[in-house]
């Protein structure tokens, strides 16, 4: 797969089978829609072409900064690269771009700059200024420009027409097995390992707090969760929390691994955390020992859960 920043990069004289779409998650239902768009390109000897926009049009057209993504620009691309796609076209968003009309979008991007000959869309896809196109506009485009258009049937995707906010919700309730189903694999996080307060070495639960640097990168609801992380090609299993610990007057958010059958000092490194399972709500304690036998309660479920899920995979 290359990757190309600005669609005005895109090679010439290379006739494709585009979608488009921001893609946050690259869930289920995008992935019936990658699906068609293989087949497409592969039956008519053309080049697959993903058009996708960064920032998020919503940050861009409402000004919108509280969106939380599924996935980093950077996660995105990496997902994308395990698939048979061969150009993933991110275009910026900023005003500039969305002011064009679809019109103009449909002649001056997909057809003058990315050859398109055939277009596959999803069931409820809008483009152009103020998402004044819609399919019947395609349809005569498509027409006026000589291209064919596929449009993906709801009932195609998936019966409970999944979406990305969907996927979003149910991380943020805690709905962990909902969203990996969706997602097809564990949702991540992608961050630096960073000196917190250290109390979790004090009580026997040493922890590794995670720094995320994309501040629009979501995070699940607070609480205690199963994980699995992997730290150089290494896997682990542990629990994490995310909060403001409030047992010890935390004020500030954090992310904290703690990590079974690991002990090494990884201040600086990197580690992508996948969660598995919702333990339960963050608390807070009357003390330092209360949270301490509350870990141990926590560890104990952990455990239950990973070799219950383990021994399931191999039966």
């Amino acid at each position: 797969m290359e990757v190309i920043h600005n669609y005005n990069n895109f090679p010439e004289n290379t006739a494709t089978v585009v979608t488009i779409g921001t893609f946050d998650g690259v869930h289920v239902g995008h992935r019936k829609i990658l699906d068609q768009l293989f087949k497409a390109a592969k039956s008519k000897g053309l080049k697959s072409v993903l058009l996708t926009f960064f920032p998020h049009p919503r940050m861009v057209v409402q000004s919108d900064n509280s969106i939380r993504l599924i996935n980093t620009i950077d996660e995105r691309i990496a997902i994308l690269s395990n698939t048979d796609l061969d150009y993933l076209v991110i275009q910026p968003f900023d005003r500039d771009f969305s002011n064009l009309t679809a019109f103009d979008f449909v002649r001056d991007v997909l057809v003058t700059k990315l050859n398109v000959k055939e277009l596959v869309i999803g069931y409820d896809h809008r483009f152009g200024k103020n998402r004044e196109g819609d399919f019947d506009q395609l349809t005569d485009y498509s027409h006026t420009f000589d291209f064919k258009i596929k449009e993906i049937k709801a009932q195609d995707i998936n019966n409970t027409a999944v979406s990305s906010t969907k996927i979003r919700t149910a991380l943020q309730t805690g709905e962990i097995e909902i969203a990996n189903q969706y997602l097809t694999k564990p949702f991540f996080v992608n961050g630096i390992v960073v000196k917190g307060q250290q109390l979790g070495n004090t009580i026997g639960y040493p922890t590794a707090n995670i720094e995320i640097s994309e501040t629009y990168k979501l995070t699940p609801k607070n609480g205690v969760y199963v994980i699995k992380a992997i730290h150089k090609d290494e896997l682990y299993y542990g629990m994490l929390n995310i909060g403001n610990r409030p047992t010890v007057n935390g004020k500030d958010k954090t992310i904290e691994a703690h990590l079974f059958n690991f002990d090494f000092n990884i201040y600086g490194e990197d580690i992508r955390i996948e969660f598995l399972h919702f333990l339960r709500d963050e608390e807070k304690f009357h003390s330092i020992q209360n949270l301490k036998n509350q870990l141990a309660v926590d560890k104990k479920n952990s455990l239950i859960y990973i070799q219950s899920m383990l021994k399931n995979k191999t039966s």
